[in-house]
């Protein structure tokens, strides 16, 4: 009887593919589904939980982590990067093969050179020189692909970023983008911009003595007017009830370890900056002693670089202020931007003082930017987490007085814009912190030799990640050139790449 069951099913089917496939899924790929994969590959947060987003803020200065286990990172270790994000190169392929023909062509286009562009400018800050011109050439038996100097990648992704912008111009609104622009080609060409300014700013120490043409780059961006305005909002990702914030959580169990950097506690303190009350949650120890949760001195901050154990210590001691709980409490605490109108402004802010451009006054790109962040902060938080010190209008508009007001010298100037874009990137884009402070050597980062995790330079922060472990066995001969040529044959953190020579 089963026999004759499995042969009258097996008639009435045409092939098992019918009965092993879903009738509700897409069995067929599309330039909108390979274009929101594309996209969460740079914009979503890679770390596997709300641990691994705390020591990507710890590596910058933001934080310190106790009571369970040293950080490497707070203490500067530093390890091997990787390639992965590479493997996103057929899917743009794809998702350009896909869009062929279509009204949305252009702007598909557009997304893949922006992403080449953000990818390749990452891994090559992160390492110097990296595979480029060979990379994703496996279809032409290019297994092994070379390195490219690091001044050739970089002159490729502000060519990438050329191109993408030129497709955005053309372009029409596309389906499948995961970001607040839902496919608006306009705002994504103005974050395509305010990015090739931040990647041309990075590169301000061979400002004339590359073949980028750094400032002629930048200054003809900056004359055809095409950058981001307040209302073009940012590029990178809202969390939700569906998509939480990686610090959200039902217990406090990272929440209550993670303490916040003196570094960044007395600098907010010195410019009277309200966002200390929305990043902090006061030291518990200085509550019990009387003072008010709205008062300066309720918030401690830690020196990062101190003994662990004295760390732990004082920790237990409610010594420190903790990170603000909203992190904890909400799902959709803050979005995660990773270009914004505000950094975009205090970069033009530099230029200006650089005379890199002639049009506009530094003060106005400062306070424009300061503006804006702030207007961030007081958008997207609740004010019952801002410990009665809430940002207001008000306190925007006289925010620019003391410490804040911006300063004659030049040197000055330029670390007051250099300490605003450390501030805008706490716990959104703490690498982005890590190279500026690279470029800048500011803020100071603490350093003590006795916990410096540097093996190899004690008073120093790591200057660069290694190179991805598996180029050792599977692609070592163009490793072997890459280093030779870049840090006299050795693989470590404290070789200067070229963009730092």
């Amino acid at each position: 009887m089963g026999c004759v069951f499995m042969a009258l099913l097996l008639m009435n089917c045409s092939n098992f593919d019918d009965i092993n496939t879903n009738p509700d899924s897409t069995t067929e790929g599309s330039a909108s589904m390979l274009c929101t994969n594309n996209i969460l590959v740079m914009a979503k947060f890679s770390g596997k939980d709300a641990k691994a987003m705390v020591s990507d803020n710890a590596f910058p200065k933001y934080v310190g982590y106790a009571n369970e286990g040293i950080m490497g990172t707070q203490y500067n270790q530093i390890g091997n990067s990787s390639f992965g994000a590479m493997t996103m190169l057929p899917n743009i392929d794809q998702m350009n093969e896909y869009a062929k023909g279509t009204l949305m062509e252009s702007s598909y286009a557009g997304v893949g050179y922006f992403l080449r562009a953000a990818m390749f400018y990452r891994l090559t800050m992160e390492m110097g020189d990296i595979p480029y011109s060979d990379a994703n050439l496996g279809l032409k038996e290019v297994y092994r692909p070379k390195y490219d100097l690091q001044e050739d990648v970089l002159l490729g992704v502000v060519n990438e970023l050329e191109k993408a912008d030129s497709c955005f111009k053309s372009g029409t609104t596309f389906n499948g983008d995961p970001t607040p622009y839902n496919g608006n080609p306009d705002k994504w060409r103005r974050a395509t911009n305010a990015f090739a300014l931040r990647v041309l700013m990075s590169l301000s120490s061979k400002e004339g003595s590359s073949k980028i043409n750094i400032k002629e780059r930048f200054a003809k961006i900056v004359s055809e007017n095409y950058l981001m305005e307040a209302s073009t909002g940012y590029w990178g990702l809202v969390y939700s009830s569906q998509n939480r914030h990686p610090l959200y959580s039902t217990s406090d169990q990272f929440t209550s370890r993670t303490v916040i950097s003196s570094l960044l506690i007395d600098n907010l303190k010195k410019l009277s900056d309200r966002r200390m009350y929305y990043i902090a949650e006061p030291s518990k120890a200085q509550i019990a002693s009387g003072i008010s949760e709205s008062a300066p001195d309720a918030y401690v901050g830690v020196d990062v670089s101190m003994d662990y154990a004295q760390m732990n210590a004082m920790h237990s001691a409610n010594k420190f202020s903790a990170l603000n709980l909203r992190y904890q409490l909400e799902e959709a605490s803050e979005p995660r931007m990773l270009i914004t109108y505000a950094e975009q402004q205090l970069i033009l802010a530099e230029a200006r003082v650089r005379n890199w451009i002639t049009t506009g006054a530094a003060e106005d790109y400062y306070q424009s930017g300061v503006k804006a962040a702030l207007s961030s902060m007081m958008a997207n938080t609740q004010t019952k987490y801002t410990h009665g010190m809430a940002i207001n209008q008000d306190y925007i508009n006289s925010y620019f007085t003391n410490e804040a007001a911006f300063k004659t010298s030049t040197s000055d100037q330029l670390k007051q814009i250099w300490m605003q874009r450390y501030i805008l990137n706490f716990f959104q884009d703490p690498e982005t912190s890590y190279f500026e402070y690279r470029r800048t050597g500011y803020p100071d980062f603490p350093t003590n030799p006795d916990t410096n995790l540097n093996e190899d330079n004690k008073n120093g922060i790591p200057l660069r990640w290694l190179y991805p472990t598996g180029e050792s066995d599977y692609n070592r001969d163009n490793l072997v050139e890459a280093l030779d040529r870049q840090f006299d044959g050795y693989d470590e953190v404290n070789k200067v790449m070229w963009i730092l020579k």
